[in-house]
């Protein structure tokens, strides 16, 4: 999907958000993360690192910051391909590539904090629109 900059005349920029979530435990959620879903570790301190993958980038705090069962929305490439490569990682995939009326094509997992993460791209034409898991 397309995440251009909107053009406004606000003189304060703000850039992208960077979720923090709640985690039992901060090992098992590094190798998850790392190993299922492909993310690198940038830093990482006592009960608290970061991951990232390409431009989404997502803070994990052992105990504290957050609840667990957050949502996240973040714009892809392409769903088909992550969706297969996540197939093959083992990754917890609550819902394959689907079409939906609002315009993008999401592929839905969940992390071991029960995080739902919505990874979306653009329709794939030809397909019908899917039912939301909510």
């Amino acid at each position: 999907m397309s995440h251009d900059e909107t053009k406004t005349t606000d003189p304060i920029r703000l850039h992208h958000a960077i979720p923090i979530f709640r985690v039992a435990n901060l090992a098992t959620s590094l190798d998850y993360y790392t190993r299922i879903l492909g993310f690198e570790i940038p830093w990482q301190m006592p009960y608290y690192a970061s991951v990232r993958r390409g431009t989404c980038s997502l803070m994990l705090c052992e105990g504290g910051q957050g609840n667990p069962g957050t949502w996240i929305w973040a714009p892809i490439s392409d769903a088909d391909a992550l969706y297969e490569e996540w197939k093959a990682s083992g990754a917890n995939i609550l819902q394959g590539p689907t079409n939906f009326p609002w315009g993008s094509r999401e592929i839905q997992v969940l992390d071991p904090d029960n995080h739902r993460l919505r990874f979306a791209a653009d329709l794939k034409e030809g397909e019908p629109m899917g039912n939301f898991i909510d």
